[in-house]
């Protein structure tokens, strides 16, 4: 039902079309359009008071900040800066740009949030010449002013606000619009399951897509405002014009990958991200390359390409040695990089049910915690499936410990996710010890839980989804029919997942309905025509059964 109101919510909500650019501020803005060089990022169009000097090095600057191309863009606004030491909006762009991926749930470092409310004061300083470019600056502040004693929610909510008096006050300046479509999607939380926030900036940024093909925002925007299991498909056309739109910048080559990994469009999200891994590590992007590589694991996993899979394994420990997690560059954040590090070998284990090599794998510590307990998570799963009682015990010890961590650190999202691991992780130890009624009891509530929130950008889909643990441990308590129902319920939100086809066709040929278990075969086969030679057994046995139709 949500879906088929989509499109009316869209229609309902789109702005009128609007200028070029805000008719009130002269000289005419100059443009960095795509096709400068050999350097392509899109066309920006951003009117100032600065200088004509300064003019095309900002649009450069905002072009790059459009795409998360954070440190780029610092360095752009910096430049800016030099060409006319005036310009206050180049503040406001440094400020922005030290506020980071705005998609990333975690909590700002104290570093960042002292560099960025440094910024915003240095542009205030500079007296901006109009007041459009002052309500900018007041509104980026709104961000990082007191920190220390306001929680990152309410002061994402009170950028958001500024942004709409912004938007409304300069109803001809397109960036404004777009900046506020932005402030709108990042404010939306995972738990919204009506999608208000992300519905509204997608009507903002497709009113304006079309009469700014090129614009590098719009497109990366609309991605994100539908990167939901129930809004996902809406962002194709946008997912596959981003990066014809800025293939210069590392993120515009991922970023599609988010949707074609919501429809399950695997080959696509391999594709997509080897270019964008390549991109990023010719930069020095490292946190941006593993980022990408997570999603490129993650789609190659879903297809049977274990051994693209393996290759990025084997790759983490020379990139190890040259990351920095705290350096600044793409729109992956160092906490990505270290979540990309654990959580491809995890993928790597528990995708192929590889419970030896899950529970041997070996944590690494890091202070944003939540990449740690995914190795811990993986750990709990491979331990109880072998038989280990107690390390199942001490890596649910550890999601617990980890757990209790980020609550401290109000680390609200993080904390909930460990939880949901850790009540998966004791379901399976439950079942190990014999306790099939408890586990099962366990293991719904943790899917319950998981179906009322959602991933995050930085992965793309969980080390194990919930709902697919229940069908897996129906099937080990002889349950098919229940076990077939999760299974497709999983494949309703993560479509085309390779565990959840596998074993939607073991619980419908348990159950006796033959057609169910041949058409998930058949899409089994269909997703996995590049697998492996030789494949994984359940592709063998999918071989098989899709021929029996015919005979």
């Amino acid at each position: 039902m949500l879906r088929s109101l989509v499109s009316a919510t869209l229609a309902s909500l789109v702005l009128a079309p609007l200028p070029a650019r805000a008719q009130h501020e002269a000289p005419a803005a100059h443009q960095h359009a795509a096709g400068a060089g050999h350097e392509q990022l899109g066309t920006v169009d951003f009117a100032t008071s600065c200088s004509a000097a300064a003019k095309p090095v900002f649009n450069r600057a905002v072009a790059l900040l459009h795409s998360f191309e954070f440190g780029d863009a610092i360095k752009g606004f910096t430049a800016t800066l030099a060409a006319d030491p005036s310009c206050a909006m180049a503040e406001w762009g440094i400020a922005l740009s030290r506020w980071g991926n705005p998609f990333n749930l975690a909590q700002r470092a104290p570093g960042p949030l002292q560099e960025g409310l440094a910024a915003a004061l240095r542009g205030k300083a500079l007296k901006p010449a109009t007041p459009r470019e002052q309500a900018y600056l007041d509104a980026v502040a709104a961000l990082f002013t007191s920190a220390d004693t306001i929680d990152q929610r309410t002061r994402i909510v009170a950028y958001r606000d500024a942004m709409a008096a912004v938007a409304a006050a300069n109803p001809a300046d397109v960036e404004a619009q777009i900046f506020y479509a932005l402030s709108i999607a990042a404010s939306h939380t995972p738990s919204d399951k009506t999608y208000a926030n992300l519905l509204k900036a997608a009507a903002i940024l497709e009113g304006l897509i079309e009469k700014y093909p090129d614009h590098p925002g719009l497109a990366h925007y609309i991605i994100h405002s539908y990167d939901v299991p129930a809004l996902a498909d809406h962002a194709l056309v946008a997912a596959r014009r981003y990066a014809t739109i800025a293939p210069s910048a590392p993120h515009a080559l991922h970023m599609p990958s988010h949707t074609f990994t919501r429809v399950g469009s695997w080959q696509e999200s391999i594709d997509t991200n080897i270019a964008s891994a390549n991109a990023a590590r010719a930069v020095g992007a490292t946190a941006e390359e593993l980022h990408a590589m997570d999603y490129q694991a993650y789609a190659a996993l879903q297809t049977g390409q274990d051994a693209i899979a393996r290759e990025l394994v084997a790759a983490l420990p020379a990139i190890k040695a040259r990351f920095d997690a705290d350096a600044v560059t793409g729109a992956a954040p160092g906490s990505a990089g270290l979540f990309a590090m654990a959580s491809i070998p995890a993928r790597y284990a528990l995708e192929r049910g590889d419970w030896k090599a899950a529970a041997a794998l070996t944590p690494e510590p890091t202070r944003f915690l939540y990449p740690e307990a995914q190795t811990w998570f993986a750990k709990a799963l491979g331990a109880a499936h072998g038989g280990d009682a107690a390390a199942t015990r001490a890596a649910i010890a550890e999601l617990l410990r980890i757990r209790d961590e980020l609550t401290a650190k109000k680390e609200a999202y993080w904390a909930e996710q460990a939880d949901i691991q850790r009540r998966a992780a004791s379901a399976w130890l439950a079942l190990a010890e014999g306790r099939t009624a408890d586990a099962l009891t366990e293991m719904v509530a943790a899917a319950q839980a998981e179906d009322g929130t959602d991933k995050a950008a930085v992965t793309p889909g969980p080390l194990a989804p919930a709902r697919e643990l229940v069908g897996e441990m129906l099937l080990q308590a002889g349950k098919a029919d229940e076990a077939l129902q999760a299974f497709e319920a999983t494949l309703a939100k993560e479509p085309n997942r390779f565990r959840a086809l596998s074993g939607a066709i073991r619980a419908a040929t348990l159950a006796g309905r033959t057609d169910t278990a041949r058409r998930h075969a058949q899409t089994l086969l269909a997703i996995c025509a590049k697998a492996d030679t030789p494949s994984r057994p359940e592709l063998a046995a999918a071989k098989a059964l899709a021929a029996s139709a015919s005979r």
